[in-house]
């Protein structure tokens, strides 16, 4: 008897990429009694649930999102964090700097030139040779430009000194609501009267300790404060900007509705808030996660409208927030103590003049990275991995300092227990030449990139944080993977949805469903 035929799933007129910094499984299962219908139990009633996400070792939103949209890792794809340190110049610059562009309605200027790889929304683009559309909406730049790719329409950002949406001159479309909200409704005028406090009352929120409920915060975006824009990026009222934006995208554009494939790409964020006014953030975050629900909700009718019932594809994918937390008081008596970046640079250069003579031997630091003085080490005709290794020996032996890597061990695979996840990850171009892991409730003050009162400082933690990912929609059945997915195979498996070529360089399989 012949085979019965089968029916592939009609392709989607409309791609949906949603990135949501921050976002972790444990608070989607705490608060799940708290969401609507139509937001995150939308997507675990009717599309697949990914519970982890692996992106192998921590990243930043930037390298995250390149790796989610390119399925290649940060040396293959170009992206190793949103900024990058120069052992030249001593200075750090966004990764997608492009001084050739210029930037409309703001001074920075940016490309995807350095995004080495094709994306998910390249591939849409050249798909139907250009007729289809891609635009990219998100709070910050490099991540904007990143969902955009090389052969998007647009890429929109929030920029932080004249508080209206951004772009570059490398995508030629400025969307009509673009314009009439930067010059009818810019942000700066409604950040004033702006606020966030709970959306609920402090009591109903679940493990809330007493004294928070009873004190529950409320955050102001003053023009007074000259980092307000920032603060108002890092708090849930950045997703409702974002959101409204994109719906008016929705209904002002004809998403969805003229034949070839369209894509909208948006980046909500519901990390830890750094602007606290405790280490306590509970409260904070529980509110964030409740409003995005309500934000998802109103973006999925959103795209129903546009595109109608069973013709849209989307997919969320979350990855963890970089730590941002403080110090625990004292009295706790929790250890802890304070890595100085500076400190350690004078003592490191110090200890390589007593061995080699006097000279700069350490050129910078940065994320960790300690970055050597090539010309210093060619100049006195030593081995570069030689100084390295005594380098890192020195660095190892310093408080604050759990362990160290020259970049000889990353390449060699000799880096601790995730050394092929840290190789595959490291790009050697924008790697420094030893590598430091902080001791988890250390301080690290970067007192040496900045100085005086603009000194930055984190906590380190060494959290595990399950990611969790869904996609819904067309050709997409209702299931749960509990085991951890690379998040390189996100990049086929949409693509595959889609019915279009992978990016360039995504070398793993689609998920099957």
């Amino acid at each position: 008897m012949a085979a019965e035929a089968q029916t592939a799933p009609k392709r989607p007129k409309l791609v949906v990429g949603i990135m949501v910094e921050g976002l972790n499984a444990d608070y989607l299962s705490l608060l799940n009694d708290y969401f609507s219908p139509g937001g995150f139990k939308r997507l675990m009633r009717d599309g697949a649930t990914i519970t982890d996400v692996d992106y192998g070792t921590p990243l930043d939103a930037a390298a995250a999102t390149a790796m989610v949209f390119t399925g290649a890792t940060p040396p293959v794809n170009g992206v190793p964090s949103a900024r990058i340190y120069n052992p030249d110049t001593k200075r750090t610059s966004t990764t997608l700097l492009d001084p050739s562009k210029i930037g409309n309605f703001t001074d920075e200027t940016y490309s995807p030139a350095q995004l080495l790889v094709s994306t998910i929304s390249d591939e849409v683009r050249l798909d139907a040779a250009g007729t289809g559309w891609v635009y990219s909406i998100a709070p910050d730049p490099t991540v904007a430009i990143i969902m955009a790719g090389h052969a998007g329409n647009s890429a929109f950002w929030i920029d932080d000194k004249n508080e209206r949406w951004a772009t570059t001159t490398y995508y030629k479309d400025v969307p009509s609501t673009i314009t009439s909200r930067n010059y009818r409704t810019p942000l700066a005028t409604s950040l004033d009267t702006m606020s966030w406090a709970p959306l609920l009352q402090p009591s109903l929120y679940p493990d809330i300790p007493e004294y928070k409920a009873q004190y529950p915060y409320r955050y102001t975006f003053s023009r007074r404060d000259v980092d307000r824009m920032k603060r108002f990026k890092a708090s849930p009222k950045v997703n409702t900007e974002v959101t409204s934006l994109a719906k008016d995208y929705l209904t002002s554009m004809q998403f969805g509705v003229r034949g070839p494939v369209d894509m909208l790409n948006i980046a909500y964020t519901v990390a830890p808030y750094t602007y606290g006014h405790d280490a306590d953030n509970r409260l904070e975050i529980q509110d964030a996660y409740i409003r995005l629900d309500r934000e998802l909700a109103s973006l999925f009718d959103a795209i129903d409208r546009k595109a109608g019932a069973g013709n849209s594809l989307v997919f969320l994918i979350g990855h963890p927030a970089a730590s941002t937390s403080r110090r625990d008081d004292e009295k706790w008596g929790v250890p802890s103590g304070v890595f100085s970046t500076r400190k350690a640079i004078s003592l490191l250069n110090t200890y390589l003049m007593a061995l080699h003579g006097a000279g700069e031997w350490v050129s910078g630091y940065y994320d960790r990275n300690f970055y050597l003085n090539s010309r210093t080490i060619k100049d006195n005709k030593l081995d570069a991995a030689t100084v390295r290794a005594e380098a890192a020996e020195f660095l190892a032996r310093m408080s604050g300092v759990s362990r160290v890597f020259t970049i000889d061990d990353i390449i060699a695979s000799r880096a601790g227990d995730k050394a092929a996840a840290l190789k595959r990850n490291t790009s050697v171009r924008h790697s420094g030449d030893i590598i430091v892991s902080i001791t988890p409730g250390w301080e690290i003050e970067d007192d040496f990139n900045l100085k005086g009162p603009e000194t930055t400082s984190k906590v380190y933690r060494d959290n595990f944080v399950a990611s969790p990912a869904f996609l819904m929609g067309t050709g997409v059945p209702a299931i749960k993977i509990d085991t951890p997915v690379d998040a390189r195979t996100i990049a086929p498996t949409v693509s595959r949805l889609l019915r279009i070529r992978s990016p360039n360089a995504a070398s793993l399989p689609a998920i099957r469903f």
